[in-house]
């Protein structure tokens, strides 16, 4: 008798990802005995099927109808779906035996499958996440089970112990009382055991076993012959564990059953769920479709469709800023007075402060630099009027002007720098560093007053540090004031600019000579500047034609756009 040896001996699980509900989920399995007398009663049926004169006689000597539903049966399971045991059978029965409302309800069901036609199963049963023996399911069974499976014996590591048994403790911590905390919520100093003993991963998980009794036709109901076929495992995201996993035309499992007849059987998992439809798919995808329309129109209904825009040949400069840190500077414990300067044609809003006063920050030490990180945050909305349209670009920016002073203990103030930052004129995120200087007073008296009780010379107009704005002649002399270089100020700026009608020509010349600088091409400069230059000359004139409409026509127009659209 030749018979063919070969079984899959991989029994490692497979996760996989579907976008698809798990209650579609549809397994196929099969347990079919492999023992000597099957193994002789399939070899003498195919004898005799072989020999055409002894027809079925032989045949039906051999072979019977109880004897193969015994050693093969053949299932397709549903996720979640509760397929009850001998064992289950005639314990639900009793009333008496149960104990929850879900053992009524399995009374109740089984009362019914006996009075109808029995159940479609044999061997072949299932736990669901919700029974009382999922999780209660021991690590001892679960490995053993899996040995069953394999040739190979392995060791469970303690991390699968403590694993298996976190549904049960978590099954058995329902029942106590958790208004009080039974443990230290948090261990500020953890011990390697602690740490050994708490390394778990707890995901929220249904789970479903796939059980099968392989007891004798006489002794079906007994649990120590029930054996793990297969575990299913998944949570909300679409993630499916599957121990082990489909055989996809591979071999089938080979289970080796303990005692003394040590029976083998053959399991065969296939994936068995119905495919979606072309017509389905597409179905589908037209509703997500909508409902990211919708969703985004829905957002767009709570953004705007416009943005505010400012008056027509208005500039709106805004600067959301921070001023980061100070370095370099001779006492400890420095905070930064700041105001800003408007040139001419520039205006701020009525409520828009001007001014501000950053924290006291004492310094750190980094290196050979005493640094002060100060990480203040502050921010301007300035407008700039344009009153030529044959202006090229704007003559003058705000200016910040800053000093910075130092405070210690003794209440002793003393100036540490002057400083001014121009506001940059093209918008975008920039980091600045702005050197700072102090008035110098020469002498000894100076120096001791500094150092014992405070005070130093101090300017009495803080826009002296660059060319005052109220400044008209052609040239400030500075001759004869004394000056010392002292520390640095770090700036990180967001600078964004919007503007309408004209001064949108300026900006724009203003962005492409950025472009060009960065290009460095002189060629592509020309040809883009005359493309772009008779872009504008095209728009202005469009612009001087519909304004020359009249009223009634233009309304008509847009009435009759309105209507094509529609």
């Amino acid at each position: 008798m030749i018979m063919a040896d070969f079984w899959n001996t991989d029994t490692g699980e497979a996760v996989y990802r579907s976008r698809d509900a798990v209650k579609n989920l549809r397994i196929k399995v099969r347990i079919e005995r492999v023992t000597s007398t099957a193994a002789l009663s399939q070899h003498l049926e195919q004898e005799v099927l072989s020999q055409h004169e002894r027809g079925a006689i032989e045949l039906e000597t051999l072979t019977s109808q109880g004897q193969t539903g015994n050693n093969e049966e053949e299932l397709v399971v549903g996720w979640q779906e509760k397929l009850f045991s001998q064992y289950e059978m005639e314990l639900f029965q009793n009333e008496a035996a149960c104990q929850t409302p879900l053992d009524r309800q399995y009374h109740t069901e089984v009362k019914a499958m006996n009075r109808a036609k029995g159940r479609r199963n044999r061997r072949i049963f299932t736990y669901t996440d919700h029974d009382r023996y999922t999780n209660c399911l021991p690590l001892h069974q679960l490995q053993h089970s899996t040995d069953l499976l394999t040739t190979t014996k392995s060791s469970p590591t303690f991390l699968a112990e403590r694993m298996a048994s976190i549904r049960h403790r978590r099954h058995d911590r329902r029942t106590m009382d958790c208004g009080i905390p039974k443990s230290k919520i948090i261990n500020w100093e953890p011990t390697e055991e602690f740490v050994k003993n708490s390394h778990v991963i707890n995901n929220a998980m249904q789970s479903m076993h796939i059980m099968a009794d392989l007891g004798s036709p006489g002794r079906l109901g007994q649990k120590e012959n029930e054996c793990l076929l297969v575990t299913i495992k998944s949570d909300g995201s679409g993630t499916v564990v599957v121990k082990p996993d489909f055989n996809k035309d591979r071999e089938p499992y080979r289970i080796v059953t303990e005692g003394e007849k040590r029976e083998v059987w053959h399991l065969t998992v296939e994936n068995v769920s119905t495919s979606m439809k072309t017509e389905e798919k597409e179905r589908e995808q037209n509703m997500y479709k909508d409902l990211y329309v919708r969703h985004k129109e829905y957002l767009n209904s709570l953004v705007g469709q416009d943005f505010e825009m400012p008056p027509v040949g208005i500039l709106r400069y805004l600067m959301n800023g921070e001023i980061v840190s100070a370095k370099g500077f001779e006492y400890d414990n420095l905070y930064i007075h700041f105001f800003m300067e408007l040139p001419n044609n520039w205006s701020s809003l009525p409520f828009q402060s001007l001014s501000g006063v950053t924290q006291t920050c004492r310094t750190k030490t980094l290196g050979k630099e005493n640094i002060a990180f100060f990480s203040y945050p502050f921010s301007f909305e300035t407008f700039y009027m344009c009153e030529k349209e044959s202006e090229e670009s704007i003559p003058q920016w705000p200016v910040l002007y800053f000093k910075v002073l130092s405070l210690d203990s003794w209440q002793r103030y003393r100036t540490e720098g002057y400083g001014y930052l121009l506001f940059p004129a093209i918008p975008g995120k920039h980091i600045m560093t702005c050197h700072t200087w102090r008035p110098l007073q020469t002498g000894t008296v100076s120096a001791l007053r500094r150092f014992f009780i405070g005070g130093s010379p101090e300017l009495e107009d803080h826009s002296y540090v660059r060319i005052p704005g109220t400044f008209k002649g052609d040239r400030l002399s500075r001759f004869g004031f004394c000056t010392e270089s002292t520390g640095s100020v770090t700036f990180n700026l967001h600078c964004m600019q919007q503007a309408r009608s004209f001064v949108d020509a300026t900006m724009l010349k203003k962005r492409r000579q950025k472009v060009f600088d960065q290009l460095g091409g002189f060629s592509q400069q020309g040809a883009v500047c005359t493309i772009l230059e008779a872009f504008q000359r095209a728009r202005r004139k469009m612009q001087e034609a519909r304004e020359s409409l009249p009223r009634d026509l233009i309304n008509t127009t847009s009435q009759l756009q309105i209507e094509s659209s529609a």
